[in-house]
């Protein structure tokens, strides 16, 4: 039950109004992808599994925010398409949480992929200084892997 409440609070930051500011704040690590959002979505997840990781969750944001629009009394389309994989490292993980415990808030680990207008993103949170560095340098690894072909 945990994995589908953090896809649900993930869902809510990324669906939320703000996610444009956000992302020009720098709560997020954003790279643009040359290609379609399916190319995106398959290069993310060869990436996420080239690196021995397994996908715990693909939400399917996109689908679910233009499905319920109507019913919570909006007319506006956020993304053409989006989803969002969650997964975790062991590695990683014991490392950040030996360092902190409280750095389990940080688990499972998502990386997004968004098309806005023709315009595909591929994304992570900026995580804070200090032993997280070690999940933003995966999660950099993965994307740059996804973005390199």
């Amino acid at each position: 039950m945990k994995p589908i409440f953090n896809a649900i609070a993930l869902c809510a930051f990324l669906s939320s109004p703000a996610l444009a500011s956000d992302l020009e704040n720098d709560q997020a690590i954003t790279f643009d992808f040359d290609g379609t959002f399916e190319d995106a979505t398959f290069a993310i997840e060869n990436a996420i599994v080239s690196k021995g990781l397994v996908i715990d969750y693909r939400s399917h944001t996109g689908d679910m925010l233009e499905r319920t629009k109507e019913d919570v009394g909006s007319e506006v389309t956020i993304f053409d398409a989006a989803d969002i994989f969650l997964f975790c490292s062991a590695l990683v993980s014991r490392q950040v949480m030996e360092a902190d415990p409280s750095n389990i808030v940080h688990c499972p680990y998502a990386i997004y992929v968004a098309d806005r207008e023709g315009k595909v993103t591929i994304g992570f949170r900026d995580y804070p200084d200090g032993p997280m560095q070690a999940v933003e340098d995966l999660l950099t690894e993965i994307v740059e892997e996804a973005t390199s072909f």
